[in-house]
């Protein structure tokens, strides 16, 4: 049975899909509302829990499981959809949108970096961690130009966005943060598109800023991660 996982061309990303599947329909038939049942952060944790019981090796999943990753351009790419929805409120707020993401790309870059000098974290590290916030394709290609290491800026990215989704918007609340323009700004800031899913549920005005604030972060990131990689 094991042989015959290992050697299936479909076994990652079937895995992959059922798995978040049900836990997606779980937590809508259920109506479980707490942030903590994230079906993304769910079935990651079950995925290597599987791995790890079957001693099956994550290249072998990933195999199958990276066809996945063909589909991140064009999913990103149909966030647009909401943000034309909301146009009206790009224009109404476009100065404040513009100086709220690109203070959000500075103080990250910098906290990252306080962080890292106070308890001494590995240079490689600490460049491989910088493009964390942006979608997978743009941070990946960072990375290797700043000289950090892409597997770990993928678990980087990877956590960024799950934390973002799970804790972001109990921050929101605590903040009592109740705009939709700031809410969705902040969501697609520091989480990319796994915060900007998370923003959609919010509502559409929040899901139209987390659109914009990916595509304004990412631009904004290629700028500023070399520059302070090259301080490091």
């Amino acid at each position: 049975m094991r042989e015959f996982i290992i050697d299936s061309s479909f076994f990652g990303i079937t895995l992959s899909a059922v798995t978040f599947f049900l836990f997606f329909v779980l937590k809508e038939k259920l109506r479980i509302k707490n942030p903590l049942f994230n079906p993304l952060l769910l079935s990651s944790a079950v995925i290597i829990c599987f791995l790890l019981v079957s001693h099956i090796d994550f290249e072998v999943y990933n195999k199958s499981a990276s066809v996945a990753t063909y589909w991140l351009t064009p999913a990103t790419i149909s966030l647009a959809i909401p943000l034309y929805r909301q146009i009206q409120k790009l224009k109404e707020n476009l100065l404040a949108i513009i100086i709220s993401i690109s203070c959000g790309c500075i103080a990250h870059a910098l906290i990252l970096c306080v962080i890292a000098l106070s308890v001494h974290i590995d240079e490689v590290l600490l460049r491989s961690a910088l493009p964390k916030s942006v979608t997978t394709a743009i941070a990946l290609a960072l990375s290797e130009k700043v000289g950090g290491v892409t597997s770990v800026t993928i678990v980087c990215v990877t956590i960024a966005g799950i934390s973002g989704a799970v804790i972001g918007p109990l921050v929101l609340n605590l903040f009592k943060i109740k705009e939709p323009v700031a809410q969705g700004l902040a969501l697609g800031t520091a989480s990319h598109a796994v915060g900007t899913s998370k923003a959609m549920e919010l509502g559409d005005v929040q899901g139209a800023m987390g659109s914009l604030a990916i595509v304004v972060t990412g631009v904004l990131t290629v700028i500023v991660v070399p520059i302070v990689a090259a301080y490091i």
